[in-house]
């Protein structure tokens, strides 16, 4: 994001303040971090977006890595044949190039990332569209997610969630149980008893 933003001549941000504007898909991310480095029009919008996913299609992974323990429990889900699907307001091109590059699409059935044509989290659309691509069912179905639009997709869909409570919580989620947080990635959070 700070690429994008020295482009404009706008200070730099924190990685903690970009941390708290994901969530939304990357034009929110965009909007966000320039409405807090001074005034923003669409044109001035349009211009950091492109910096932006100019620099980000070079160094996607520069500071991405898995949460602690997320590859052993994904073989432990794997192992137990449990379908696995991905559902991000990244683009879908970039959304796999990202999981390629990390070695774990081999986990996934799916990888659903934005669409232009389709709303974004946390629009229940995208999460369902997911669902229907892996032959699941919502009932039959657990969304595990890192965020309050995640949790907030999951409400809107109507399918289970589980919070990794350690992930990019951008507010507080006062009505979910801490029966559906987690703060170590074990396969045991997500089978059914």
């Amino acid at each position: 994001m700070n690429v994008a933003l020295s482009s404009l001549g706008r200070e730099q941000l924190d990685l903690a303040t970009v941390i708290s504007f994901i969530g939304n898909g990357v034009e929110v991310l965009v909007e966000r971090s320039l409405r807090a480095t001074g005034k923003i029009s669409s044109e001035i919008h349009r211009s950091a977006l492109a910096a932006f996913l100019e620099s980000y299609s070079q160094n996607m992974t520069a500071l991405t890595r898995p949460y602690p323990g997320v590859i052993a429990c994904l073989e432990a889900l794997k192992s137990a044949d449990v379908r696995l699907g991905i559902c991000t307001n990244k683009p879908t091109g970039p959304a796999k190039d990202i999981c390629d590059q990390l070695d774990l699409s081999r986990f996934f059935d799916v990888i659903a990332g934005a669409e232009p044509d389709q709303p974004k989290k946390p629009d229940a659309t995208p999460l369902l569209a997911c669902i229907g691509a892996m032959g699941g069912t919502v009932p039959n179905s657990l969304y595990v997610g890192d965020s309050t639009v995640d949790y907030q997709t999951a409400k809107n869909a109507d399918v289970s969630f589980r919070l990794y409570s350690r992930g990019y919580l951008n507010a507080g989620i006062s009505d979910l149980a801490d029966e559906y947080r987690f703060d170590y990635w074990t396969h045991e959070n997500f089978l059914r008893s």
